[in-house]
């Protein structure tokens, strides 16, 4: 098992993992030797198959700050291929999360800037507490967004709103950011809240919660008749589940009672 510096990952019995950012002293900001161990815990992540839930976050007051700007756009000695290099190089660094099978959940406890915000972006589920701030704001230094920015924004906020929140280089406050859909729920106490619902979802059949993650993902970028082929073969499957038989008969005697 790797040994980590600027992160950890913590195990849960029940199959709950939490991928914690661990570099308060730099607010958690993607740096060099950040990013390789992200894409470790990628290779150890993907391969878990106890994992039923991971939940990230960030340590100290800051979810993530960002990247190492230095690091990726300092243009000593560099050309735009290399240095689209590096960038994607970092992008790797957290966009491996919206590959995994099961549901991910970030709890956003501080600042998400930039490439904060997209890691925090692509987990399947965001939950922002009272000192979440969410930051696109690249065009304040002259900087295009990346790191799927753009594509995060859109699906979330919808075109215009996307489009005027990177042209301002806006920052959203976590009750901002839930009203306007950037963020999926609002709690005060956003890790607990998490850990609530991943263990809500430690307690399903773990194919029945990656089925239901897939179908939503495919509703979101397929058409209806996808979505419904999908569920079709996915709703069959879960009939075989454990207790699954049991709750049907059980729903049946209910009907039956009402109606008599």
């Amino acid at each position: 098992m790797t040994e980590f510096d600027k992160i950890r990952i913590e195990r849960h019995d029940d199959g709950i993992r939490v991928l914690v950012l661990d570099d308060p002293e730099k607010r958690n900001a993607i740096g060099p030797a950040m990013r390789l161990e992200l894409l470790d815990a990628a290779d150890q992540l993907s391969t878990d198959t106890e994992t039923r839930c991971l939940v990230v976050t960030g340590s100290g007051t800051s979810f993530c700050a960002g990247a190492d700007l230095m690091a990726i756009f300092g243009v000593n000695g560099t050309t735009p291929s290399s240095m689209r290099a590096r960038q994607l190089s970092y992008y790797e660094s957290f966009l491996w999360l919206r590959e995994l099978p099961y549901p991910t959940v970030s709890a956003v406890n501080g600042h998400a800037i930039g490439a904060g915000l997209n890691l925090a972006l692509a987990c399947d589920i965001t939950i922002a507490g009272p000192n979440a701030r969410f930051g696109a704001t690249f065009a304040k230094m002259g900087l295009h967004p990346g790191g799927g920015c753009t594509y995060f924004l859109t699906q979330k906020l919808g075109r215009g709103r996307a489009l005027r929140t990177v042209l301002l280089g806006r920052t959203l406050d976590g009750v901002q950011a839930h009203n306007e859909g950037l963020a999926d729920v609002y709690a005060d106490d956003p890790l607990g809240e998490a850990l609530t619902l991943a263990h809500s979802v430690a307690d399903l059949q773990p194919s029945l919660a990656r089925d239901m993650k897939q179908a939503v993902n495919l509703a979101a970028e397929n058409s209806f008749d996808v979505t419904v082929g999908f569920e079709s073969w996915a709703q069959a499957a879960s009939a075989y589940n454990p207790g699954v038989q049991d709750a049907i008969r059980a729903a049946g005697r209910t009907t039956s009672s009402r109606s008599s």
